[in-house]
């Protein structure tokens, strides 16, 4: 059995950390378009998803075709997890993403009221 609350304080510390500096990165931008910020949702949503899905199979074991026998397991098991999460994504995601990007354009019109 897989210890869940590990896993989440882990992933919940790593996406915050990451919320925080693309939060940083929109608001300093003086003209934001929605593409752009729905662009970096969709990065973030996808990197919250890899490393979920990078804790989830480490705890897998070595057995199987990516096993650690190898020189290059890790490193396969690594890109596959990436294009999960982005295949994840790219077909609707699990919702992170468009949280994310309402609150950036919040964030980001607060700013901008701020400023005015």
């Amino acid at each position: 059995m897989i210890p869940l609350a590990p896993l989440a304080a882990t992933t919940a510390i790593a996406g915050a950390q990451a919320l925080a500096g693309v939060a940083g990165t929109v608001l300093s931008a003086a003209t934001g378009s929605a593409d752009k910020v729905r662009k970096t949702a969709q990065d973030f949503e996808s990197m919250f998803l890899e490393q979920t899905l990078d804790k989830l199979n480490g705890s897998t074991g070595t057995d199987g075709p990516l096993g650690e026998n190898g020189t290059g397991g890790g490193v396969y098991r690594s890109m596959l997890n990436k294009e999960y999460a982005q295949s994840i994504v790219k077909s609707g995601g699990v919702g992170i993403g468009d949280q994310v990007m309402r609150e950036m354009l919040r964030m980001q019109e607060a700013g901008h009221a701020a400023s005015a």
